[in-house]
């Protein structure tokens, strides 16, 4: 076979060039140091798989010249210099390196940690800088016995809760979307009341960035927290709402906090860094020697395997080019993914099985629908953690079970797709089809019938069905200063309904406590589509 050739783009550890150089089926150009208009027409046109970092945009002018290319290796986590959409569409394989630097984000947590109830960088520097030599200004405290909480027990969260055990801390564990063994076989106490994390003493975040996770940590949390907390983010930036953090650790509601993410980036003007009770570093939760090291022999290794095709270990898309896909399936492999978050976002739970079930001649394609439902459904709460490729791996490493099942079509439609999801809250089942080309509508929703688009900003209100809870729905949204821009509603045979209303603005935590508060609610939440 002719030799696969990899351009690496931007400069990575020289462990990852040699295992790329010692594979004789591997022609490896290494193109980091030249001028970036020479890599993208000159060079980009040879590769079949290009290994990038952040410094080379893979956008319309670098997909322009990628004829021959078949895979994108991303060496780091974030992909946001990538069209990942284009690349999709140009059937390339984009792939990143998201576990390389897992260990070097925890160790830099627990050095923030640390910091923070020892205030060592402000004695250090009253020392070094200053020259002064006052040892009676500087008592901290000890993370012995000090109650941790932990919000996202993921790859990273789950490892500084190990290592804060060996600290001798007292571990608490919040997220909705795991196995509480995973933390109970710890011997960490796991908890689904988020307000037993606002009671630590010390609270660090380790979950991906989105609609949910945005501003978890605002003023009305930090209000219920212990005077004095500790807070700890080396996730992402705006997981805590900053102009809160900057309000507690203003006024001493919050003692200390250790900062590695900021919202905006770089920040160096940022108000938090005028504060003298904030430990701060530049993003460095991959910077490591070891980390760097990991993560340019991952990329390498994924490099090679893609270009023999052999497997796309993380890939962030469909490995197949658009073209492929039957005209007819498009909308209902966007729809049924579309019905997979909503499914996960309405339930918030840990998640056992998923059932796909299938009525018409999409029947024939109920793997790919089956795909497509399980990454809506798990990208909730694992990001881009989870793929096409690998989304029915990752299920099964969390002991979720897949089932499909083809029906005769007695619908009266074309055809139909259904989800049905156990969780650890009870069942959610979600029905839809595609009425024409191209106008996907969901249609049941837990036995309740609609219309409703799948996308926008939904409020998910259930109810007894009697006089004036449609009037005492809309008082409360417009009182929260939203506008309504539909409203669909379903009922069933026992007196109860489903109000699917959709705003324009977001849903507050106060919006859907005043609805929660109605007489007549059964449960309310709310999604983003």
């Amino acid at each position: 076979m002719s030799k696969i050739t990899v351009v690496v783009c931007d400069h990575i550890h020289q462990k990852g060039l040699d295992i790329l150089a010692n594979d004789a089926d591997i022609n490896l150009i290494n193109a980091a140091d030249e001028p970036k208009d020479k890599l993208i027409c000159e060079i980009i046109p040879l590769a079949n798989v290009a290994i990038t970092r952040s410094s080379t945009d893979v956008d319309q002018k670098f997909l322009d010249n990628a004829n021959k290319m078949t895979s994108i290796v991303r060496a780091g986590v974030g992909v946001d210099n990538v069209d990942i959409d284009g690349c999709s569409k140009k059937g390339i394989v984009v792939m990143n390196v998201p576990t390389a630097n897992t260990i070097a984000a925890v160790e830099l947590t627990m050095a923030h940690m640390l910091s923070c109830v020892r205030q060592f960088p402000y004695a250090h520097n009253n020392l070094k800088l200053d020259r002064v030599w006052r040892r009676q200004d500087w008592y901290g405290t000890e993370l012995k016995d000090k109650k941790l909480g932990i919000i996202g027990f993921g790859n990273i969260g789950s490892r500084v809760g190990k290592r804060a055990k060996a600290f001798e801390m007292d571990v608490v564990a919040y997220d909705p979307y795991i196995d509480p063994r995973k933390a109970t076989d710890l011997d960490i106490a796991y908890t689904t009341n988020f307000d037993d994390i606002l009671a630590c003493d010390i609270i660090t975040i380790h979950t991906p960035k989105n609609k949910e996770t945005l501003g978890m940590i605002d003023t009305q949390e930090i209000a219920k927290m212990k005077d004095g907390v500790v807070l700890i983010n080396c996730a992402r930036g705006g997981l805590y709402n900053e102009d809160a953090l900057l309000e507690g650790l203003t006024n001493g509601k919050i003692h200390m906090a250790g900062i590695d993410v900021f919202n905006k980036e770089p920040a160096t003007s940022h108000p938090l860094l005028d504060l003298n009770n904030v430990t701060v570093t530049p993003h460095l939760g991959a910077n490591t020697k070891e980390s760097q090291q990991n993560i340019a022999i991952q990329a390498a290794q994924n490099a090679i395997d893609a270009g023999k095709n052999i497997a796309y270990p993380n890939a962030l898309n469909l490995p197949i080019k658009e073209s492929e896909l039957p005209n007819f399936l498009r909308p209902y492999l966007e729809l049924i993914q579309r019905m997979g978050n909503l499914s996960a976002q309405a339930t918030r739970s840990k998640i056992k099985s998923i059932k796909i079930s299938t009525q018409g001649s999409v029947s024939d394609y109920i793997d790919s629908l089956a795909t497509f439902a399980t990454v809506g459904i798990l990208s909730e709460s694992l990001e881009d953690s989870v793929n096409y490729v690998n989304a029915e791996f990752v299920a099964k490493e969390r002991n979720i079970s897949i089932s499909k099942e083809t029906k005769i079509n007695h619908s009266g439609l074309r055809n139909k797709v259904c989800i049905k999801l156990v969780t650890n809250s009870g069942i959610f089942s979600i029905s839809g089809t595609v009425f024409g080309e191209d106008a996907p509508r969901i249609i049941d929703i837990d036995g309740y019938q609609l219309d409703l688009e799948p996308k926008g900003i939904m409020i998910l209100f259930r109810n007894t069905d009697v006089p004036g809870v449609i009037g005492d729905v809309g008082a409360i949204i417009a009182s929260n200063n939203l506008n309504i821009s539909d409203f669909r509603l379903g009922r069933d045979k026992n007196s109860h309904a489903l109000a699917v209303v959709k705003v324009d603005g977001t849903v507050t935590k106060k919006l859907l406590s005043e609805l929660s508060s109605l007489d007549t609610c059964l449960n309310v939440t709310y999604v983003t589509l």
